[in-house]
């Protein structure tokens, strides 16, 4: 995040810097993509709960 300089718009100025951004192709968007699912795979995982209902591995 940058600073707001006196009289800009907060929010026009990140868009402008997302604007200024290189775009990125479809291979590299999918993979961007799959980084992000793989984060949310990897939470959901780490925030399960559910017991272990065989009593043989305590």
């Amino acid at each position: 995040m940058t600073k707001a300089r006196s009289g800009v718009d907060k929010n026009l100025q990140n868009v402008v810097e997302d604007l200024l951004q290189t775009g990125v192709n479809s291979h590299h968007a999918q993979q961007l993509q799959q980084d992000s699912n793989d984060r949310r795979h990897q939470d959901a995982l780490n925030h399960d709960k559910t017991e272990d209902r065989d009593p043989s591995h305590s």
